[in-house]
């Protein structure tokens, strides 16, 4: 829990109580700790030491402005998978020469705005996708900077949802079909290749799948050499895991500096870009929920929050194990396992089975390491309202997003005069 601790019992965000907070703005709420998000970020980019290159934070992790705006202020620059997440990164100050756009689906109007607002690389993805970006580029009378998404076919031994890297998967190309893709866009008037791109998955907590796939690149890069076709710059992508339960992921330091080390072998003057999202926020932020009801069927206890799978969705999608403590500790109450289910008629509407508790009908509890890919991805299934959002910043808090209302909700729905 980077910026939370525990202090005489009670969890608490730096020098705030987390009791005092939920008793103000109510639950559920998701905080995130401005510290924890700073000292991460800034550790990765001191992995570096000197060496020349860009941290592109994943906006698809968390995409709240605040959020974006104080990783702006730290220096980091963002990448993004659709127009939406661009226009958030430029919203929240980020400027145009510090986004990279990703993702296989790229439509006509989300690669105009790139176009338009001039940003700094269009990571390619497919031959339709270079063809539709040179169009576009022609119309428009422009040159873009292009990097290939390559597949390097390595298995990052993740869940099968998060892997990116494999044949398989609808990501990239492989490395024959890139050096022809390279070839062709040589000969395209619109478009200018000075890179290349790779991603391999998510939640990765070994340093394995790392080596060998930027060997795999590198080698990709000799042969482009050979023909004649110099990369400039290469983007290692992100991926890098946290601790949920007892996973052991590798230290900034010691997953920065292996690859790093290996490029600089014989490729010293790329310049290097990453794209951390879970790795900076993830263990920053905690969601916070109230208990309903305390609830037993024969054996079995349940403990009936009031978040739920569509604020949370992880566990149901994943089979994520996320950990879940007491607010307050040390306290009387005998515990005992419960399924921490939420009000939402789904049985897959859980956020933790088997948690061994003390808690009573009122107790607030912390779902961990909830900063990444857990309110950028809830919904407002069951009808329900969206949670507030809440930024630690030393002694004080921020909402950085108000919690939904019903007016919210339906908002822009309409009702016809039907006949």
């Amino acid at each position: 829990m980077d910026g939370f601790a525990y202090e005489s019992g009670e969890l608490r965000a730096g020098k705030l109580s987390i009791i005092d907070i939920a008793n103000e703005i109510g639950t559920p709420f998701y905080i995130y700790s401005a510290q924890g998000i700073s000292d991460n970020f800034l550790a990765l980019k001191n992995a570096f030491g000197n060496r020349r290159h860009h941290i592109h934070y994943a906006i698809k992790a968390n995409p709240n402005l605040a959020l974006l705006a104080l990783l702006n202020n730290l220096g980091a620059g963002f990448d993004v998978v659709s127009g939406g997440e661009m226009m958030r990164a430029l919203k929240a100050g980020a400027s145009a020469e510090k986004i990279v756009f990703s993702g296989v689906g790229k439509s006509e109007a989300e690669i105009d705005l790139a176009l338009n607002e001039k940003i700094s690389c269009i990571n390619i993805e497919s031959e339709a996708e270079l063809e539709r970006l040179q169009a576009c580029a022609a119309r428009m009378n422009m040159t873009a900077d292009i990097a290939i998404r390559v597949n390097p076919d390595v298995d990052a031994g993740t869940h099968e949802y998060i892997s990116t890297g494999l044949k398989e998967n609808k990501f990239g190309v492989d490395s024959d079909t890139a050096i022809r893709l390279y070839r062709k866009s040589q000969s395209l008037k619109n478009v200018n290749p000075v890179g290349i791109a790779y991603h391999i998955g998510s939640q990765i907590t070994t340093l394995a799948p790392y080596v060998d796939s930027i060997k795999k690149i590198l080698a990709l890069i000799d042969r482009l050499a050979d023909l004649g076709i110099p990369i400039k710059h290469l983007d290692m992508g992100g991926g890098l895991g946290i601790r949920y339960k007892d996973e052991t992921p590798p230290t900034f330091e010691a997953y920065v500096q292996s690859l790093v080390a290996i490029v600089d072998e014989k490729h010293g003057n790329l310049n290097l870009s990453i794209e951390p999202g879970r790795s900076i926020i993830g263990n920053a932020g905690l969601l916070i929920t109230r208990v309903e009801y305390l609830k037993t069927n024969n054996d079995k206890h349940f403990a009936v929050v009031d978040a739920a799978m569509n604020d949370l969705i992880r566990p149901a999608l994943y089979s994520a194990w996320m950990t879940i403590s007491e607010v307050t500790k040390n306290r009387n109450i005998p515990a005992q396992d419960y399924d921490v289910v939420g009000p939402v008629c789904e049985s897959a509407d859980f956020l933790g089975k088997n948690r061994l508790l003390a808690i009573h009908q009122g107790d607030l509890l912390a779902v961990q390491s909830s900063g990444a890919y857990s309110m950028s991805m809830s919904s407002n299934y069951n009808s329900r309202l969206r949670p507030a959002e809440v930024l630690v910043d030393n002694e004080r808090f921020y909402i950085i997003r108000e919690r939904e209302t019903y007016d919210d909700l339906f908002a822009r729905e309409i009702i016809p005069e039907f006949d």
